[in-house]
């Protein structure tokens, strides 16, 4: 029988990717979106990836219990991926209760919805290594205590253990995934990775002068996206749940990751760099750097694609968009 999959999410980056892997291994592919006026653009990386006629989208909102509830008994899905969030972690700052509701409490209605009315299904739950914040150990692995330093690294705690308590009490085979930085040309532009990457094409198609960034000494472990979510699928293929951190098992600072993506461009990162203190984050999170060796492992997963490769594929990208949509204007 075709397994079926319902992913929360779906035109979000991961969401993307995720649906082209599942598509790849056969499954029947369901997105949950939540309904916007901007819906004609809101697939606009599912376009991309060229999958956008071969997922199901159907209405449904992680506040909206009766939404998703309806969905589940509807769908009868094999695997249910959590996805979806109000993932910046900027905005939760200025939206801390709007993330709190749909990073946390959003968790606890798809869980709530997955046990009601598909309990036989597998659910992931995307977790973020942001919950570590301020580091208790220099490498973190699923032992490592939290210190969440955002309403959203806060929220995204909430969900997890959430996650952790539902497959505790009711028997689920819920997972989640500590997912350290993941980037790609899907990216939205507020990322840190994709501004970068947007901001070199500009500058080398003349298009601008300079790059305003916060806080360039913090430190990340940064992996591509399609590596990321075949770690997913991995965990909901085990025949026990449990929680996994997925990384690279490397930290770069913003500084040198916008190196690589000026050099790779044939430019000079301090001729554009401009510091702006008004980035800087409220509360930062100077460093953060995974140890996927649990996944590695149990899940025989490890990332095929370098930070080099990922972010010159990014700047290529980026240039091409930038090129095509000036001839688009044109016309």
């Amino acid at each position: 029988m075709v397994r079926k999959a319902l992913i929360t999410g779906i035109t979000g980056q991961d969401g993307a990717y995720l649906a082209a892997l599942l598509l790849s291994k056969g499954y029947e592919v369901f997105g949950l979106v939540r309904r916007s006026s901007h819906g004609g653009v809101a697939d606009h990386r599912l376009r991309w990836m060229g999958i956008h006629d071969k997922v199901k989208i159907l209405d449904g909102n992680l506040v909206d219990m009766s939404s998703l509830l309806r969905l589940v008994i509807e769908i009868q899905p094999d695997e249910v991926y959590n996805l979806g969030a109000q993932s910046f972690v900027a905005t939760s700052w200025q939206q801390p209760i709007l993330t709190s509701k749909v990073t946390g409490i959003g968790v606890l209605n798809i869980l709530e919805a997955v046990r009601i009315g598909a309990p036989q299904a597998r659910f992931y739950q995307a977790s973020s290594s942001e919950m570590y914040g301020l580091i208790q150990e220099d490498k973190q692995s699923e032992t490592t205590p939290f210190y969440p330093r955002s309403p959203y690294a806060v929220a995204k705690l909430f969900g997890h253990w959430s996650t952790v308590n539902y497959r505790e009490s009711f028997g689920m085979h819920a997972s989640s995934g500590i997912l350290f930085n993941h980037e790609s040309p899907l990216r939205g532009v507020e990322f840190v990775t994709r501004k970068v990457t947007d901001g070199v094409a500009r500058i080398k198609l003349g298009m601008a002068t300079e790059l305003r960034l916060g806080n360039i000494d913090a430190k990340r472990d940064w992996g591509h996206a399609r590596d990321y979510v075949r770690a997913m699928w991995l965990m909901l293929q085990q025949d026990v749940p449990d929680d996994y951190v997925v990384a690279t098992g490397e930290t770069t600072s913003v500084r040198d990751m916008c190196e690589i993506a000026f050099a790779h461009a044939g430019l000079v990162a301090d001729d554009h760099i401009v510091i702006d203190p008004d980035l800087y984050r409220p509360a930062e999170v100077d460093v953060l750097l995974g140890n996927p060796e649990k996944a590695q492992r149990q899940l025989g997963w490890s990332p095929e694609v370098s930070l080099e490769q990922l972010i010159t594929e990014m700047v290529d990208v980026d240039i091409q968009r930038l090129k095509t949509d000036k001839v688009q204007r044109a016309q």
